[in-house]
């Protein structure tokens, strides 16, 4: 993994490419208010609940869109992942359960994010090497509509390692992911791998 980047530069980065010669409107008080955070969570960990957790200090409402791309193979279905999202979020104290919304996203997240009248994703970054690809994917939806501006919010120092496809590789070789993962999630791994994979090794 990358060498890590400090929020003050991802800001200076955002301040650069989003927001000099933009060309979008005012934006009004309802569109404001309402941000979108959308990825694969698959599963969700505790880097994203901190994602979202932050995100609701700046936003009235986030939506979770559950992307479901064919060409990767998920762990959990689609549905799977929204119900799971749920369950979990019931569970945390800090999160309004009326302030989050989880949907199934299907075709282009641009379009879903017009069609709720919203004008900000959210997209959580870990390291350097995160951001040559959020970047191109960043600047490809405001290529699309230069309306829509994405946030980047650095996820916090403890879980900058963290990522679905490491919990799922240690849950699979039978590693114990109950820092990594809401208890939920942690007991669904569980069930799926229980006896683990031994003939393997991750290090």
């Amino acid at each position: 993994m990358g060498r890590l980047i400090s929020r003050d530069a991802f800001f200076i980065f955002y301040i650069v490419i989003y927001n000099n010669n933009s060309q979008a409107g005012p934006m009004t008080m309802a569109e404001k208010n309402i941000a979108v955070y959308p990825g694969s969570f698959d599963p969700v960990t505790f880097g994203h609940i901190d994602i979202l957790k932050r995100s609701l200090n700046i936003f009235d409402k986030v939506i979770i869109a559950v992307a479901c791309n064919r060409k990767k193979g998920y762990l959990f279905g689609q549905k799977e992942r929204v119900k799971l999202i749920k369950d979990t979020i019931k569970g945390i104290d800090e999160i309004e359960d009326d302030r989050v919304e989880i949907v199934a996203l299907s075709g282009l997240l641009v379009k879903f994010v017009e069609s709720i009248n919203a004008r900000v994703i959210i997209r959580g970054l870990r390291a350097v090497s995160d951001f040559e690809y959020e970047l191109q994917l960043a600047t490809t939806n405001r290529t699309l509509n230069p309306d829509i501006e994405t946030i980047f919010m650095m996820t916090a120092e403890k879980y900058s390692f963290l990522s679905s496809t490491i919990v799922r590789e240690i849950s699979r070789l039978g590693g114990d992911v109950s820092t990594m993962v809401p208890l939920l999630i942690s007991e669904e791994l569980q069930k799926l791998y229980s006896k683990g994979d031994r003939d393997e090794t991750l290090m």
